[in-house]
């Protein structure tokens, strides 16, 4: 059995308002928040970054792993938001957990979807037999630029997962990849903010990337929607997982647990894994989990799970996705929220 044998996430507490972005750009706010069904973002704290929300999660997935550090043999980030161009975040993180220095470590990049990415191959080294456990990470604190629509939801937050073949939680019963060169989304070097081509984000990229690794998997695997008791999709807002969603034919209630970490503020590249961590919290033995991510550029990465009675040890063993979200909140107005971002340069 090769499956996940601890999870972890963790949300930064400050937060904005999709309301307070848009009365400070002049739009309606209920208008934003119903035609994106997003109600406020995370954002990172000063002392905050990749780096920090890496360590924090990948400390939760420890305590409910129960494993000793030194044994995990590979640690692989995915992060659009890494904070250094040429050092990698993964040996800071290996030497704050304890973990290495005998161990495989890289950084990953693929828009949204590079936890999804880092989970892949982290799955796939415990399943060849090369090593007894491996990392994968999806983190980000993610930009967009003043008064683009990417302002309301590119957030900040990250999941861990440990895969292994002993005391799995949820082994991996299937996984599929669909990618193609769609240029939705990207950012040039020595830009700033990333941009994105409008017309081209829905159905060219999202939809049909999610449609096409989602149909397959559930054709290679023999399985319908019916058959599982949760669902999560990559979200870049609120309406598109619930769209794509109910075309494969999952219903709102499938979906919800692993929606609700959306339309709380968290669109990076943990998007769709940091749903699987709060499906996880509340997930029963037996029941099966369909993951699918989605990065633009583009790809998507789909994994089906099926829980195992393990998961009953451990879901208290961490602090729970939607107490990170729920507990603790600071709000902060939109100057404060641009100071925090450095949104605005000033010249020597």
């Amino acid at each position: 059995m090769v499956g996940i044998v601890g999870y972890g996430a963790y949300v930064p507490a400050h937060r904005i308002k999709s309301s307070t972005i848009a009365e400070q750009w002049g739009s309606d706010p209920s208008a934003i928040e119903r035609g994106l069904l997003l109600i406020e973002k995370t954002v990172p704290g000063q002392d905050e970054d990749t780096i920090t929300i890496s360590v924090a999660a990948a400390k939760n997935a420890l305590k409910r792993a129960r494993i000793d550090p030194q044994k995990i043999g590979a640690v692989y980030i995915g992060s659009e938001s890494h904070p250094y161009a040429v050092k990698p975040s993964g040996t800071v993180l290996i030497d704050a957990l304890g973990i290495g220095p005998h161990v495989h470590v890289a950084d990953y990049e693929f828009a949204c979807k590079a936890g999804s990415e880092a989970m892949y191959v982290a799955y796939s080294h415990i399943k060849s037999g090369e090593m007894e456990y491996a990392l994968g990470i999806g983190t980000d604190t993610s930009q967009g630029a003043p008064g683009d629509a990417l302002e309301f939801s590119a957030s900040a937050g990250g999941a861990a997962f440990i895969f292994g073949k002993s005391n799995a939680i949820a082994e991996v019963l299937f996984t599929h990849s669909y990618t193609s060169d769609t240029p939705d989304f990207w950012r040039r070097e020595y830009q700033r903010y990333p941009r994105h081509g409008g017309r081209f984000t829905g159905e060219p990229a999202y939809f049909k990337h999610i449609l096409g690794a989602s149909k397959a998997i559930l054709e290679k695997s023999g399985m319908k929607a019916s058959d599982f008791a949760h669902a999560v999709f990559h979200m870049p807002n609120g309406k598109f997982p619930l769209k794509v969603g109910k075309s494969l034919g999952f219903t709102n209630e499938q979906m919800e647990q692993g929606w609700v970490v959306n339309i709380m503020g968290n669109t990076y590249s943990g998007s769709s894994p940091t749903g699987l961590t709060a499906i996880l919290d509340v997930a029963k033995p037996g029941d099966k989990i369909f993951m699918c991510s989605f990065g633009s550029g583009a790809g998507s990465d789909s994994f089906i799970f099926q829980v195992t009675d393990k998961i009953l040890e451990v879901q208290d063993l961490a602090p729970k996705t939607r107490d990170l979200l729920n507990n603790k909140k600071i709000y902060l107005s939109y100057g404060k929220y641009a100071s925090f971002r450095k949104k605005i340069l000033f010249n020597d």
